[in-house]
């Protein structure tokens, strides 16, 4: 939410458990004091990110919805939830919009620019981007990724000095075309796990290059935090803190941040939240909803 009371979310959650995902988002949306949602953004159509689209239009006003066009993948899974998508845009007659890197979210009080989507990268730098990235020439590449995850959608939202990124579930391959020759992105303040944190995205080549002060993974108990990608993020130079939505099952303690900064510590959760609240000059903080425990970023 924007101080001028504008709001964007980022994927829907899982369909079913009771529309546990979609009143989840409405507790989020009611403490911020959000009465609808302004931009509803698809990364890309997978079930744990646009699933639960028809629950929440069915809790919560939804003005405009955002994607990158029509679904890639083909089968029964991939008509429903495009179908999916189509019925909850249609309850409430919203706006639809497709977008194309390089153009942007008009959310009112901060700079959303679509970086990535539909399997294409940002042409021009961003502000503050454009440098050579050393570590283009020692990339490997893996085999090409033919899911949506490759065609995900994915933003950076600027306010003032401060810069977040969300590049959904984007895979290996095309992250690194998104850095490489050079970096299109530049440094941010604030970097979201792509792809919940597993071993397919998040190579070095662009962790490091975006050099993040925190690190803010969303996976699950067992789904991401997997500790190869764990690992690339603690080495980020730059890097203050990394927090967890879900202690790692599978990662070992090893592997997962210090408890504080974990807000779910149970597989079977209570949806606990980190919140970051920013400001114009660069400075945020981040507090785990589970315990209270916030740490401030002054500007830099």
């Amino acid at each position: 939410m924007t101080p001028q009371k504008q709001s964007l979310l980022v994927d829907a959650g899982w369909p079913g458990f009771e529309n546990r995902d979609a009143k989840r988002i409405v507790a989020a949306a009611q403490k911020a004091g959000v009465k609808q949602i302004d931009f509803m953004m698809m990364t890309h159509y997978h079930r744990d990110h646009a699933g639960g689209v028809e629950q929440l239009a069915g809790l919560i006003p939804i003005r405009t919805f955002v994607d990158h066009g029509p679904n890639t993948e083909t089968g029964k899974a991939a008509e429903d939830l495009s179908e999916s998508w189509k019925r909850a845009m249609a309850a409430h007659n919203s706006k639809h919009m497709v977008l194309k890197p390089g153009e942007k979210i008009p959310l009112r009080g901060a700079e959303v620019t679509v970086v990535t989507a539909r399997g294409a990268q940002l042409a021009k730098p961003l502000k503050g981007g454009g440098q050579p990235n050393p570590l283009c020439p020692t990339a490997a590449q893996r085999q090409p990724d033919p899911t949506e995850n490759a065609r995900s959608l994915g933003i950076a939202v600027d306010f003032g000095k401060f810069r977040f990124i969300d590049l959904g579930d984007l895979t290996w391959n095309k992250e690194i075309e998104l850095v490489c020759p050079n970096n299109r992105i530049g440094k941010v303040d604030v970097y979201l796990t792509t792809h919940h944190g597993m071993d397919t995205s998040g190579p070095a080549t662009i962790v490091h290059a975006l050099a993040p002060r925190v690190a803010i993974m969303n996976n699950g108990a067992r789904k991401g935090g997997a500790a190869p990608a764990w690992q690339v993020i603690r080495n980020s130079p730059g890097l203050e803190d990394l927090w967890q939505v879900h202690f790692a099952v599978a990662a070992g303690a090893e592997n997962n941040t210090e408890e504080a900064k974990i807000a779910n510590m149970e597989e079977k959760c209570a949806g606990y939240g980190l919140k970051v609240s920013a400001k114009k000059d660069g400075s945020f903080s981040v507090t785990n909803e589970r315990n209270g425990n916030t740490k401030t970023y002054a500007a830099r």
